[in-house]
């Protein structure tokens, strides 16, 4: 026979498969508690960012060398890609001073 507890954390376990995720334990420091709950949690939102996570997070533990030209690529996504500022600066010689 089984116990309504028990149930009831095989119909959680079962709803967590349903969302596609997984339990598993880590080992760590104490210390390191709610840095790696709370990393957890954010992957387990699956959006944008945690997308972004989880690249930095494994470049980082690879030790590749980051990738050229990131900069470059972050200035093409900006909003202001073809937005036509004018970026010239009218060239003024200064005020003059007595010394």
């Amino acid at each position: 026979m089984v116990s309504s507890q028990t149930r009831a954390i095989q119909n959680y376990r079962s709803r967590l498969v349903d969302r596609g995720l997984a339990r598993f334990e880590v080992l760590g420091r104490d210390s390191d508690r709610d840095l790696i709950r709370s990393l957890a949690r954010r992957l387990a939102d699956d959006g944008p960012e945690a997308a972004n996570l989880r690249n930095v997070v494994s470049e980082k533990l690879a030790g590749e060398p980051p990738k050229k030209g990131g900069i470059l690529a972050a200035l093409r996504r900006s909003p202001l890609v073809g937005a036509d500022l004018d970026t010239a600066r009218s060239r003024e010689e200064g005020r003059e001073i007595d010394l």
